[in-house]
């Protein structure tokens, strides 16, 4: 039986020395693979000259500045974050990008995008809310989605933490105990329920981390 959690389990706006040192943290916990690792997320996104991309929690803007690498003049990348000092640092690292901004946004609000983007791309983020907070951020996406568009999750894959190995069950136990609940869960079936199909994925760190991208049909 799946846990029952509140608006108050959820850790995901990033403040104070983790919010500063947040590109430094992640380079660290992974053991330094981290820069290597986003480069080929980014790869796997399959990003078009032309898209337009919207984040749904853009941090430190380090990943808006490696998907703008594959964009022309014609594409644009918006990022949505609610941390001031993340929101900083987006737009110093990215103010050389005109097509790349930043606005301050709750992602589990409704927002006012419709059929607005190529690509919607969640980072580390959905696995922090509450289930009826993901929901609404799915449907967020779907909304803001063009016709065969995709909705891009870089998240834990699914398993078991429990079970997992000791290094796992550890990086676990320093998480928000809605990752948990996140990783037990099923997600493509969660996904065509709200109107996605024709699914991509890839797996990293040895399968517990996902790339999952699922693709707005064009006749929806």
């Amino acid at each position: 039986m799946t846990q029952q959690f509140d608006r108050s389990d959820s850790k995901v706006e990033v403040t104070g020395f983790e919010a500063r040192y947040y590109d430094l943290l992640m380079n660290t916990i992974t053991g330094g693979t981290y820069p290597f690792f986003i480069r080929r997320v980014v790869r796997e996104m399959e990003i078009r000259p032309a898209d337009s991309i919207l984040l749904l929690g853009s941090g430190t803007g380090r990943n808006a500045c490696l998907m703008n690498h594959y964009l022309s003049d014609q594409g644009r990348i918006l990022g949505l974050d609610i941390g001031p000092e993340m929101l900083e640092q987006a737009h110093r690292r990215c103010r050389r990008f005109p097509q790349i901004t930043f606005e301050k946004q709750r992602i589990d609000e409704t927002l006012p995008y419709a059929e607005s983007f190529d690509k919607v791309f969640i980072a580390f983020v959905l696995h922090g809310f509450v289930q009826e907070d993901r929901l609404r951020i799915i449907a967020n996406a779907y909304r803001a989605l063009r016709p065969g568009g995709e909705f891009i999750i870089l998240d834990y894959n699914e398993f078991d933490p429990a079970k997992a190995p000791w290094l796992v069950r550890f990086a676990f136990k320093l998480e928000c105990p809605l990752a948990t609940d996140f990783a037990l869960r099923e997600w493509k079936p969660t996904l065509r329920a709200q109107g996605f199909d024709d699914f991509r994925s890839y797996p990293h760190y040895r399968g517990y981390v996902r790339l999952l991208a699922a693709r707005k049909g064009k006749g929806n």
